[in-house]
């Protein structure tokens, strides 16, 4: 026993497992210096405290979007910090997560967890390990999925900052055409894809309204029927723009609605998908101080 490099095993430990360096070494203590063992310790032990993590709220994290072609995914993971989120080992998770879904079948967000890797570890697995060795609840949350035919293309978006993804689907062969439209759906986050989307009760509502103005107004009180339902269209028209994609000004050319771009292109907007990081988690409000203090008691139980 003396003669083992014990410094060298903590780094191979360490280099193979990605664990902290104090884990490493408490898992190479119980495992008799053996490295084989020690993985499996830290495994085993990884799920311990993942479970004991497991009641924290994960509301940071990363958005991302990936796409071949046949297929386009969205997807989001989460972290308890931002700070986490920026880690490599993190965002080669977000990466390897992003590969199991583009090539594998699922039809939601619960099925999507149990996809497995080429090593038969699940996401949710990964995101357990991930929990483990990075230190703060790492957890998936949702992922949607799209068919693109072959008479289809899609644009993906993924802002620089990794909290905002968005995938857009349109009849047609421009690519480009997709991925700009992509970035404004990313940016201005429509209520609604298209107008056949938005319900009839609030489309007829909105009607209602604007026949009221104009009846109520002398200058047009008098004019033909025929147009009075062009006046109330363009109304309608204008204030659906605000929530609908389709009937948005096309932020990157003003002169076009985003429909009317898209024709330009000879393409035609089928649908649209946008993922915001932590969108609908309610955070809970952490004292610093409190947190910092819980970590330093449990961290001195451990040793």
């Amino acid at each position: 026993m003396e003669n083992i490099n014990k410094t060298a095993l903590i780094k191979e430990l360490r280099e193979r497992t990605d664990a902290p360096m104090v884990d490493c070494k408490k898992a190479l203590e119980s495992s008799e210096w053996n490295v084989e063992k020690a993985i499996v310790w830290l495994q085993e032990n990884g799920k311990a405290k993942a479970a004991k993590k497991a009641g924290r709220i994960a509301a940071e994290g990363l958005v991302s979007a990936a796409k071949n072609e046949k297929y386009a995914v969205i997807f989001e993971v989460n972290s308890e910090t931002d700070f986490v989120a920026q880690n490599k080992q993190f965002i080669d998770l977000v990466n390897k997560i992003g590969n199991i879904l583009l090539n594998n079948t699922f039809s939601n967000s619960e099925e999507a967890l149990n996809l497995k890797d080429e090593s038969g570890k699940s996401i949710d697995d990964l995101c357990v390990d991930a929990t483990a060795t990075i230190g703060e609840k790492i957890a998936f949350r949702r992922a949607e999925k799209i068919e693109i035919k072959e008479t289809q293309k899609a644009g993906t978006y993924v802002h620089t900052n990794g909290r905002v993804a968005s995938i857009v689907l349109v009849n047609g062969d421009s690519e480009e055409a997709a991925k700009n439209v992509s970035m404004q759906v990313a940016a201005l986050n429509p209520e609604y894809t298209l107008v056949s989307e938005v319900p009839a009760s609030v489309v007829n509502k909105l009607k209602e309204e604007f026949a009221k103005e104009i009846e109520s107004d002398a200058k047009f009180a008098s004019k033909p029927e025929k147009i009075k339902q062009s006046m109330i269209e363009g109304k309608l028209n204008k204030e659906l723009s605000k929530n609908v994609l389709e009937l948005q000004d096309f932020v990157m050319d003003s002169a076009f609605k985003v429909n009317t771009y898209l024709q330009s292109k000879k393409s035609e907007l089928v649908k649209s998908l946008r993922f915001e990081v932590g969108e609908g988690i309610e955070k809970q409000e952490t004292d610093f101080a409190a947190e910092v203090a819980a970590q330093v008691a449990e961290a001195r139980k451990n040793n």
